[in-house]
């Protein structure tokens, strides 16, 4: 460890993306704030995650790793926030980047704000797509029907502590559970409108893959998510059913639409005239 204190902990579970690791991993390197630790998790790996995570823990003592059986995401993310010192939590996923100046902004903010429970900023795609990600705005009432943050969100260690973590049985949807359960009780949010975090889109992503093809699965996470905060649905939608049917409804309208030969078009020219 450096002999720096670390304010705040980049969590990064493995999982096979040995190949894009090592540029993950630099822009933790390059971050201007340097009061931080980084936890590479292996999530019982069986490609070059091993090497390329001891490469970097030989680099710069600040990052350190650990490895774990094959037990999903948020059993991965769960180890290696367990093992952190610090105050904050940036969980990263390890075919990201991070803008340079991620940390130093969003420890600034946090710096004059401890209320805030969850801290997020903009996000851009890159890779089969460039462009910013556009969430829902933010309230709980909201955040009940849909998920408002990307999972590479920054949280209080604390909050993890109180909540009890990342539910493991959840094989998707985990991290938007999390934020029910970490800010149910009024905790404040914060976001820096600005485009900090980089997400990688892939050409073939085998979980949207699965949404379209299982929709039993799809159905069964919502489900889960309802049952165990029905106590929460009933208090904010009393005829939550109805409202849910609505959200459905709407997305399969959308989906429809963009389906169609007109919105096809419509979508080929706009990405003509944008070049």
């Amino acid at each position: 460890m450096s002999k720096l204190s670390p304010k705040i902990t980049v969590v990064v579970p493995c999982y096979n993306q040995a190949n894009f690791l090592d540029e993950a991993l630099e822009s933790v390197l390059n971050q201007t704030f340097k009061y931080w630790e980084c936890i590479i998790v292996n999530d019982g790996s069986t490609d070059d995650t091993e090497a390329i995570a001891n490469k970097w823990v030989r680099k710069d003592t600040r990052f350190s790793y650990v490895f774990k059986e094959n037990g999903g995401l948020s059993s991965a993310r769960n180890k290696g926030i367990e093992l952190s010192n610090c105050d904050y939590i940036l969980p990263f996923d390890s075919d990201d980047r991070l803008h340079l100046e991620f940390l130093e902004k969003a420890m600034d903010v946090l710096k004059n704000n401890q209320n805030v429970e969850v801290l997020t900023t903009g996000v851009q795609h890159f890779g089969a797509k460039n462009n910013v990600l556009q969430l829902p705005k933010y309230s709980f009432e909201r955040l009940l029907i849909n998920n408002c943050f990307i999972a590479c969100s920054i949280f209080k260690k604390s909050t993890f502590e109180r909540v009890g973590g990342y539910d493991e049985n959840l094989k998707s949807f985990e991290d938007w559970e999390f934020w029910i359960r970490a800010l149910k009780d009024g905790g404040a949010h914060c976001e820096i409108n600005e485009v900090l975090y980089y997400y990688r889109k892939h050409k073939s992503d085998s979980l949207s893959n699965r949404f379209r093809q299982d929709n039993q699965f799809y159905e069964s996470l919502y489900d889960y998510v309802y049952k165990k905060h029905i106590n929460l649905y009933d208090k904010y939608f009393p005829n939550f059913i109805l409202l849910y049917d609505d959200y459905v409804n709407q997305v399969k309208f959308v989906q429809k639409v963009k389906g169609t030969f007109i919105f096809k078009i419509y979508h080929s020219l706009k990405s003509l005239f944008k070049r």
